[in-house]
């Protein structure tokens, strides 16, 4: 499970450690998202503030390998409204109800919101680094 500021570092910054994080995911698990995630993360790739890192048709593209490549899990307002204990920015509660419904290993996040929680009801919360570390994965 990734969070969309880890995800847009990953599309605009190719070989940095988020990058290298969500390519050994990709390759050794399963990355789940839900259809809110997946909006969120096309919303943040438009940003023009982005075009000078990546041309827009490229940041979409990595939006569309992201539909295509994670596993889509359906996470009602419900399962947001009631994450417990909530993420102190609201936006955050999205990829702890996430957590919850898929019953993920891991969320990579470069949130200190997100962060702040490690390890949130048993799961833990890493940075792109650290899930690499864990992974024996060298940067």
């Amino acid at each position: 499970m990734f969070d969309t500021n880890t995800l847009v570092s990953a599309a605009l910054r190719v070989g940095s450690t988020p990058h290298l994080a969500l390519a050994h995911a990709l390759a050794t698990a399963e990355v789940g998202a839900s259809a809110s995630t997946l909006a969120e993360l096309e919303q943040v790739l438009l940003r023009a503030k982005f075009d000078r890192y990546q041309p827009t048709d490229i940041r979409k593209e990595f939006a569309v390998i992201m539909r295509r490549r994670a596993s889509l899990f359906v996470v009602g307002e419900a399962d947001v409204s009631n994450v417990s204990p909530p993420c102190r920015d609201p936006k955050g509660n999205q990829f702890l109800a996430l957590v919850e419904v898929c019953d993920a290993d891991v969320l990579i996040s470069s949130d200190p919101d997100l962060l702040v929680h490690d390890p949130w009801n048993g799961v833990p919360i890493l940075t792109p680094s650290a899930f690499l570390e864990r992974s024996q994965v060298k940067p």
